[in-house]
């Protein structure tokens, strides 16, 4: 076919296409409105005329193609004429007037379009999640289901009280400590400490590679970029599921366990070298980074240590399990078993950490957590609980928190709670110019608190006047009392219970505000009890009844745990892991004093050797002698010689 004949026919088929396109827009390109007798020209929204539209022939029949699909329009084999609604149309040559009236016609209809098919959606799912009986808190339409069964007066009672939620609920924004260290200092300040750690930390990175991967996101703490990737080592399973409540614990996989091993292995024989090699090879060892940040801690890197503790974090978040969900209360790892133990111990030192950090609300959010993983409360978080609260101002919280949390007693019978809801109370009072009067009559007075606690604990004024200390002149004549001078605990319960509260909560009592509510309750106390002396005896009792048990049930719980300060000297056992296990074994059993006799006969060697050598190794920090040898000792060396 020559070219002249193959122009032809493409002429043809152009024409032909023009004529089909032309037929079938035909009816959408005019359209008479006679809405308040004014005639409006409807073209299509692509025209480029402002007053009347283009002649047919004029137009690119493409164009027309384009134009259909855009309006989703099938023109093709359709007689019937278009729906106005559906085309999209745009107004040309109207009166201003009946424009606007146009377009507020159009909105409506798309409104009334719009809003019909969100309720059939919404119907919908609604009735799918009610056929499958899916809890309403994890629908996204919770407030529709709420209001349709909120007829019913008991139905919307059973509704509030199944869906309220837990008292221990985590808070998400919260347990960061960068969040809460940018809302007291500022982004910009944390930015820049930011990027010194991070310039710092990729120094120590050697052999690694630069820009690796990408370490994943989760809520207890945010990875650094130059942290291994996470090896799948641990692992959770579901125990049961029982009274609302899911019941987890971790579970080792063999590669762990024969790590576990090898720690083990290694702490029996004090070989901290050992164990820093096992984290070269499994970098996630929870044992491992536990002990490696006790001893960077007595050593004084409290970053390092804190590091290491963000690791364990990072490690047993990744191995939680899909249904697992901590921050709703409803899921609980218990203490006994083993696996479980070392996320206990690695969240309360991380809560220590954000102490020390000043980020107070984050520790309460990991109090909180540590709390509703076991009830039974094996590492003591019901006794510093309180203290956060108090310095991260959830006064309201903490109020509440005492009355909802189900407890074999009432936690204001315990001496932290009983002084710190008054405290609570004293800033709530201070607070409460918004509140109706009715509900102030209801509340009980700080002083009234602060009487009753004093009443019911009083051997905590006098841990507290020589622990904060308090110097006023008034409290040597107050606790010459005495209420309060020869005060009893009341058992080793109690008396244990109050060293943790003073330990972990005297620099409270250093504000000025609180000393004065504490003097003026003591001094109510005096006068109440010079009038009426049974009310000592009365709350004796009580005290008797809340605590009868003449052994301390709270002796797992170590007073030094509590406490804000880091001590001088490591325990024993890792004071045995911080020397090397040569240095150890050439001390004789690493420095303790397992056979005395052969301790003592060391001052004997002394006399038979060299001095300037003897005077060398006492310059050595691990060199012992002994203390000094009595008279007697002498004696009876002397006597062996005769």
């Amino acid at each position: 076919m020559s070219g002249r004949l193959f122009k032809k026919v493409l002429k043809e088929q152009e024409q032909q296409q023009l004529q089909l396109q032309l037929s079938a827009a035909e009816p959408q390109s005019k359209l008479l409105n006679h809405d308040d007798d004014v005639v409006v020209v409807v073209v299509d929204s692509d025209s480029d005329s402002p007053d009347s539209a283009p002649p047919p022939p004029s137009r690119n029949p493409f164009q027309l193609l384009e134009d259909d699909q855009d309006d989703e329009l099938d023109v093709v084999g359709d007689s019937s004429p278009p729906d106005v609604e559906d085309q999209k149309p745009s107004l040309v040559g109207t009166l201003p007037l009946s424009n606007r009236k146009s377009k507020k016609k159009k909105k409506k209809t798309k409104e009334d379009h719009n809003s019909t098919n969100k309720d059939k959606s919404q119907k919908s799912i609604d009735g799918f999640l009610e056929s499958l009986a899916i809890d309403a808190k994890f629908s996204s339409h919770q407030p529709t289901t709420t209001k349709s069964k909120a007829k019913d007066p008991g139905v919307s009672k059973n509704l509030v009280k199944k869906h309220s939620p837990s008292i221990l609920s985590v808070q998400p924004k919260f347990l960061r400590p960068e969040n809460e260290l940018r809302r007291i200092f500022g982004s910009d300040v944390v930015r820049s400490f930011e990027n010194s750690n991070t310039s710092g930390s990729s120094r120590q990175v050697r052999g690694g590679r630069r820009g690796g991967h990408n370490p994943r996101k989760t809520f207890l703490v945010s990875p650094s970029d130059h942290w291994p990737r996470w090896d799948g080592s641990l692992s959770m399973e579901l125990v049961e599921t029982k009274d609302g409540q899911h019941f987890f614990k971790y579970v080792h996989t063999s590669s762990y366990s024969h790590t576990q091993r090898a720690f083990e292995a290694a702490k029996a024989i004090n070989d901290l070298n050992g164990i820093a090699s096992i984290l070269v090879y499994q970098p996630y060892h929870i044992e491992s980074l536990i002990t490696i940040a006790e001893v960077l801690k007595f050593s004084g890197e409290h970053q390092a240590a804190a590091d290491a503790i963000s690791k364990c974090l990072f490690a047993l978040e990744c191995a939680w399990h899909p249904m697992f969900n901590p921050l709703q209360g409803d899921c609980q790892l218990k203490f006994n078993h083993e696996t479980n133990r070392p996320l206990f111990s690695v969240l309360f030192t991380h809560m220590l950490n954000m102490d020390r950090r000043g980020c107070h609300r984050s520790a309460l959010e990991v109090c909180k957590l540590l709390l509703s993983l076991d009830s039974d409360d094996p590492m003591g978080a019901m006794f510093c609980i309180d203290y956060f609260s108090l310095r991260a101002e959830e006064y309201s919280w903490l109020e509440r928190f005492s009355e909802e949390y189900r407890s074999d007693n009432s936690l204001w019978l315990f001496p932290n709670f009983s002084y710190s809801l008054a405290i609570a109370r004293l800033y709530l009072e201070r607070d409460s110019c918004t509140e109706s009067t009715s509900k102030k009559n209801e509340m009980a007075a700080s002083s009234d608190l602060m009487k009753q606690a004093l009443m019911l604990h009083p051997s905590v004024l006098k841990k507290l006047v020589e622990k904060a200390p308090l110097k006023d002149p008034a409290w040597t004549k107050i606790l010459k009392h005495k209420f309060f001078g020869s005060a009893q605990t009341g058992g080793p319960s109690v008396e244990h219970l109050i060293d943790i509260y003073v330990e972990r909560n005297y620099i409270i009592w250093r504000l000025p505000d609180l000393q004065v509510l504490l003097r003026d309750a003591a001094q109510l106390v005096i006068e109440t009890l010079d009038h009426n002396g049974s009310d000592a005896r009365d709350w004796a009792c009580v005290r008797k009844e809340a605590f009868p048990s003449e052994k301390n049930e709270y002796s797992h719980l170590l007073v030094s745990d509590f406490s804000g300060s880091v001590p001088q000297m490591p325990p024993d056992d890792l004071r045995d892991l911080m020397v090397d296990p040569h240095m150890a074994h050439a001390m004789g059993n690493g420095g303790h004093e397992a056979n005395p006799e052969a301790h003592a006969r060391v001052p004997l060697e002394v006399m038979n050797r060299n001095p300037m050598i003897v005077f060398l190794e006492s310059l050595l920090p691990w060199a012992d002698y002994g203390g000094p040898l009595d008279d007697n000792h002498f004696d009876g060396h002397n006597r062996d010689e005769d």
